[in-house]
């Protein structure tokens, strides 16, 4: 019997659907997206209309619409895991409409960082995994210390970015922007 290793950005994006699939139905809907803005809101303190929740809210919408795009599955339909995980490969590599791993990654950051100082403390972090992106693995907190490149305390804009685009894009689980879920292991 042949075993097959898991592609580590498959398995990345595959933890990703899970924190966002918190019904547990196995599908991914534009719903699941609209929540995560509204804890945005709500753990941080912004109102719905504050230009920082309606750029997350707006940047989530057109990469829901490249999902879907990537995909051709219908809106009302949502997304399986693995079309998720499709999709979410294909988006990120498609920067014909949307750079995945700009513009949605400067809105959250925007939110995160609601005093405007250009960075983002460490329990502001911890409270954007576990109450916005609920998510509680163990060892995900190892990721703001690999993210603090520079260890002053804080994630700055350029910190954050990059490590959307490693999780997107780098093969390397050690990488601090692999870290978001805590120390992953390939099967």
């Amino acid at each position: 019997m042949t075993t097959t290793a898991t592609d580590p950005i498959d398995l990345k994006i595959g933890y990703e659907f899970d924190a966002l699939d918190t019904d547990g139905d196995g599908i991914a809907v534009w719903q699941d997206y609209q929540d995560i803005v509204d804890r945005h809101a709500a753990v941080f303190g912004l109102s719905p209309g504050d230009r920082r929740i309606r750029a997350v809210r707006a940047t989530y919408g057109m990469l829901w619409q490249e999902f879907l795009r990537h995909t051709g599955v219908a809106a009302d339909q949502g997304l399986t895991r693995e079309q998720y995980i499709r999709a979410c490969r294909a988006a990120s590599l498609d920067t014909s409409r949307v750079k995945m791993t700009e513009g949605p990654p400067h809105a959250v950051f925007d939110a995160l960082d609601a005093d405007g100082d250009n960075k983002v403390s460490r329990s502001d972090f911890s409270r954007y995994l576990s109450e916005v992106r609920r998510i509680a693995m163990p060892g995900s907190m190892d990721a703001f210390a690999a993210l603090d490149a520079d260890g002053d305390g804080y994630i700055t804009r350029n910190e954050f970015i990059r490590s959307v685009w490693e999780f997107l894009r780098s093969d390397d689980l050690e990488r601090p922007g692999s870290l978001y879920f805590g120390q992953l292991q390939q099967s």
